[in-house]
Protein backbone atom coordinates (compact mmCIF):
# COMPACT_ATOMS: atom_id res chain seq x y z
CA UNK A 1 0.00 0.00 0.00
CA UNK A 2 0.94 3.25 -1.20
CA UNK A 3 1.13 6.58 1.33
CA UNK A 4 -1.05 8.51 -0.87
CA UNK A 5 -3.50 5.33 -0.53
CA UNK A 6 -3.96 5.84 3.20
CA UNK A 7 -4.66 9.65 2.48
CA UNK A 8 -7.71 8.64 1.28
CA UNK A 9 -8.85 6.56 4.00
CA UNK A 10 -11.17 7.89 6.64
CA UNK A 11 -9.97 6.95 10.48
CA UNK A 12 -12.64 5.93 12.62
CA UNK A 13 -12.15 5.37 16.44
CA UNK A 14 -13.63 2.07 17.40
CA UNK A 15 -13.61 3.00 21.12
CA UNK A 16 -16.50 6.14 20.56
CA UNK A 17 -17.06 5.37 16.89
CA UNK A 18 -15.97 9.09 16.27
CA UNK A 19 -14.74 10.27 12.82
CA UNK A 20 -11.33 11.75 13.48
CA UNK A 21 -10.62 12.93 9.97
CA UNK A 22 -8.40 11.88 6.90
CA UNK A 23 -4.73 10.92 7.20
CA UNK A 24 -2.95 13.84 5.43
CA UNK A 25 0.78 12.58 6.53
CA UNK A 26 2.75 9.67 7.66
CA UNK A 27 5.48 10.08 10.50
CA UNK A 28 7.76 7.13 9.54
CA UNK A 29 11.56 5.83 10.86
CA UNK A 30 14.03 6.42 8.28
CA UNK A 31 16.15 3.27 9.55
CA UNK A 32 13.95 0.59 9.06
CA UNK A 33 11.17 2.01 6.85
CA UNK A 34 8.63 1.30 9.11
CA UNK A 35 6.09 3.75 10.05
CA UNK A 36 5.45 5.57 13.47
CA UNK A 37 2.36 7.69 13.38
CA UNK A 38 -0.57 8.47 11.60
CA UNK A 39 -0.81 12.33 11.38
CA UNK A 40 -4.84 13.70 10.91
CA UNK A 41 -5.88 17.33 11.26
CA UNK A 42 -7.38 18.00 14.11
CA UNK A 43 -10.46 20.23 15.04
CA UNK A 44 -11.06 23.37 13.48
CA UNK A 45 -10.95 26.45 15.42
CA UNK A 46 -14.32 28.78 15.38
CA UNK A 47 -16.07 27.84 12.59
CA UNK A 48 -13.29 26.50 10.37
CA UNK A 49 -12.25 30.08 9.41
CA UNK A 50 -9.26 30.36 11.32
CA UNK A 51 -7.66 27.02 10.30
CA UNK A 52 -6.47 24.48 13.07
CA UNK A 53 -3.53 24.46 15.70
CA UNK A 54 -3.93 20.78 16.57
CA UNK A 55 -3.60 17.57 15.24
CA UNK A 56 -4.01 13.78 16.01
CA UNK A 57 -0.70 11.58 16.38
CA UNK A 58 -1.98 8.39 16.27
CA UNK A 59 0.45 5.67 16.76
CA UNK A 60 0.49 2.57 13.95
CA UNK A 61 0.27 0.41 16.99
CA UNK A 62 -3.46 1.43 17.97
CA UNK A 63 -4.09 0.87 14.25
CA UNK A 64 -6.85 -2.16 14.49
CA UNK A 65 -7.71 -2.79 10.62
CA UNK A 66 -6.94 -0.72 7.23
CA UNK A 67 -9.64 -1.86 4.89
CA UNK A 68 -11.19 -0.61 1.35
CA UNK A 69 -12.40 2.76 2.59
CA UNK A 70 -11.43 3.01 6.43
CA UNK A 71 -8.59 2.84 9.30
CA UNK A 72 -9.63 1.74 12.37
CA UNK A 73 -8.12 3.01 15.15
CA UNK A 74 -8.51 2.26 19.23
CA UNK A 75 -7.36 5.38 21.21
CA UNK A 76 -7.63 7.95 23.87
CA UNK A 77 -7.99 11.00 21.68
CA UNK A 78 -6.97 13.28 24.85
CA UNK A 79 -3.84 11.71 24.97
CA UNK A 80 -3.35 11.24 20.72
CA UNK A 81 -4.29 15.36 20.55
CA UNK A 82 -1.19 17.32 20.31
CA UNK A 83 -0.45 21.24 19.18
CA UNK A 84 0.84 21.23 15.73
CA UNK A 85 4.64 21.74 15.19
CA UNK A 86 5.53 23.87 12.62
CA UNK A 87 9.16 23.73 10.82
Amino acid sequence: MRVCELREKEVINVCDGERLGNVCDVDFDVKTGRICNLIIPGPCKIFGILGRDHEYIIPYECVKRIGTDVILVEVEIEKCLQKCKFE
